[in-house]
């Protein structure tokens, strides 16, 4: 019988990790990604809950906790810089805010790439510019490579999946009003190993994390019903931040010195609802078919529990359009438990006056408290959603105990 064949548009987490799992199953696997090489930038994400248990499965996970950003947990400050609230590291099975296991995503994808070498074959600097499903394959053209056809496609890219667009055109986003702006600046004496968030009025944000290499990764948000911002040019962006945060306190004059020292990301926070992952013999998998957005603290999950689920049920299928079937079924309620934010995210970690940055902080440190820490209601205020899902029974070496058949539509 041939091998079967996938490429995977996008070299991230996702997709790397749908590698990982199809590599085990004895499959043929190649990664195509716009980039030049891997990303090495990005902020924290954390690996908790059915995540963690996929990175055990991966053979990863010591990998992980030895390139770990040391996140001791998170901190609200005020316009001085003194804490008003803070919730510890967690090692329960939920985690809070700050989980076990933090890592920089480029740290993540690094892991997951190295895992994956030299079954799988990288092809750096490309994009796939046509697909053509011809029922028995799908034909591919490139940017820059010869043509190729493969058994299935899967797009594993992001938010705004240039891909996508060309098997679901009419996908798209529910953006949330929220801009976020990601840099990494020098660490000075006065950092500390907590992630440290300041609210100012006007609905803005400054947060400062630490990572693993000496530097601080910052963020900087702000709600706006204005759309388009991130297309602009990074100079545009440039000014409208400076305008922004001009008068914002704490830490912010020196997150807005960073903005000249290197290049930094800016984008807008949306979510990505379709009704399906899939067209013939193309899927999605990761933020292309189900962005959560940044606030759920699931996207890591998403992406990697995803890539486990799909290349479990492409491996034991009798066909494709069964697996990508039985792959929506299984992974749908828990996105959907992902995607569902507390009411009013994220105006209501965004304050509008400073009335509201008052009441925010108050809830905070009563959250934070001894007695709300014992009853643990810190974890149950800013932890995601609950991260539950009954994984396949698919190991590597394509062992699964069980049929397919038997595990199908198991949800915890």
């Amino acid at each position: 019988m041939p091998t079967p064949s996938i490429l995977i548009s996008g070299a991230s987490v996702s997709g790397p990790a749908l590698a990982h799992w199809l590599n085990a199953a004895g499959w043929s696997t190649t990664v195509v990604e716009r980039f030049d090489g891997l990303r090495d930038a990005g902020q924290n994400v954390d690996v908790r809950g059915a995540s963690r248990e996929v990175v055990r499965r991966m053979g990863i996970e010591d990998a992980l906790f030895a390139t770990a950003t040391g996140e001791e947990g998170t901190e609200i400050v005020d316009d001085r810089g003194r804490t008003v609230a803070s919730f510890p590291r967690n090692a329960t099975t939920v985690d809070g805010a700050t989980a076990e296991l933090e890592i920089l995503r480029g740290e993540l994808s690094r892991v997951i790439y190295e895992s994956t070498l030299p079954a799988t074959e990288y092809v750096f600097g490309d994009q796939i510019t046509g697909l053509d499903d011809r029922g028995d394959r799908v034909d591919v053209t490139f940017r820059h490579a010869a043509p190729r056809s493969f058994d299935i496609v899967v797009v594993a890219e992001g938010l705004t999946s240039r891909t996508r667009s060309l098997v679901m055109p009419d996908a798209r986003i529910r953006y949330l009003d929220l801009y976020l702006a990601y840099l990494t600046i020098p660490r000075t004496a006065e950092d500390s190993d907590w992630w440290r968030w300041y609210n100012a009025p006007g609905q803005r944000s400054v947060t400062l994390r630490p990572d693993n290499f000496g530097t601080i990764r910052a963020t900087l948000g702000f709600m706006s019903n204005v759309r388009g911002l991130e297309d602009l040019d990074q100079r545009d962006q440039t000014t409208i931040l400076r305008k922004t945060f001009a008068d914002g306190g704490w830490e912010t004059p020196r997150v807005l010195d960073g903005l000249d020292d290197a290049p930094y990301y800016f984008d807008a926070v949306g979510q990505v609802r379709i009704p399906r992952w899939s067209r013939g013999r193309v899927g999605l998998v990761g933020d292309a078919a189900y962005c959560a957005a940044p606030l759920s603290g699931m996207g890591t999950s998403l992406a990697l529990v995803g890539a486990y689920v799909l290349a479990a049920e492409l491996a034991t299928a009798s066909d494709h359009a069964r697996a990508f079937d039985r792959f929506e079924r299984r992974m749908r309620p828990y996105v959907a438990g992902a995607q569902k934010l507390p009411p009013g995210t994220p105006g209501i970690a965004h304050p509008r006056t400073r009335a509201g940055v008052r009441t925010l902080r108050t809830l905070a440190k009563a959250a934070g408290s001894p007695l709300a820490q014992r009853f643990a209601l810190a974890d149950k205020i800013s932890s995601p959603p609950a991260d539950r899902i009954t994984l396949p029974d698919f190991l590597p070496g394509g062992s699964r105990p069980g049929t397919a058949d038997a595990i199908e539509g198991d949800m915890a």
